[in-house]
């Protein structure tokens, strides 16, 4: 079955019910590990796209203006009860991460935890991270890479038509795809089954970086 916006809607309507289960501590440091990386600051309008039942919430700093975004409905609806419970105020939105509906560099901080390697086009949803994303914010990204260094063989890429339909795409490489976008890569960290799923920190390319700030909760 061919990797679809529509059919994602649909399956992950279906996951929604078992996804914690199955992603809350699989992922857990990685997810904290990846947002610690961002140079937080009171105030920063912050934009989670693809952002499940919102596993990422614990991590994340609470003095911030939070949207939040996904296929879903169900799974957004399960991240507006996990914001509730945390004192969260997030304004969740059903939204296809390829096509945004936000202003042109809107947000201090887009993350996209294990959504480019699900996306059906993944440079799109970049182009659209990189459209809303103010020149001096930052790009957070967590997930799974193939190596930069070398492309799928065959036998990868036979099987990535069975995974990328129910699960996840295993051929896509980060930098290719980060800098292809316009972002400059200043992180890049392994932080799960080795160098599989990986960190990434970026900003436009050109554009002057803020400087480094501390982790949520520190």
């Amino acid at each position: 079955m061919r990797n679809t916006t529509a059919w994602n809607r649909r399956r992950y309507d279906l996951y929604a019910p078992v996804y914690d289960a199955v992603a809350e501590r699989a992922f857990r440091r990685a997810r904290r590990e990846a947002l610690a990386q961002v140079p937080w600051r009171p105030g920063m309008r912050v934009l989670l796209v693809g952002a499940g039942t919102g596993l990422d919430l614990p991590w994340l700093p609470h003095d911030i203006e939070l949207h939040a975004t996904d296929l879903s409905p169900a799974m957004l609806r399960r991240l507006e009860q996990r914001a509730a419970s945390q004192a969260l105020d997030v304004r969740a939105t059903v939204m296809d991460g390829e096509a945004l509906d936000y202003p042109d560099a809107h947000f201090d901080v887009v993350v996209m935890h294990l959504i480019l390697a699900v996306m059906p086009d993944p440079a799109r949803g970049l182009a659209e991270a990189h459209r809303v994303l103010a020149d001096d914010g930052r790009l957070c990204v967590m997930d799974k890479f193939q190596a930069d260094a070398r492309p799928s063989g065959r036998a990868r890429r036979t099987l990535n038509l069975l995974t990328s339909a129910i699960a996840t795409d295993i051929t896509r490489q980060a930098r290719p795809l980060l800098e292809g976008a316009g972002f400059a890569i200043e992180a890049d960290r392994p932080v799960l089954m080795g160098s599989l799923f990986r960190a990434l920190l970026a900003h436009k390319r050109g554009a002057a970086t803020l400087s480094p700030g501390v982790p949520p909760g520190a």
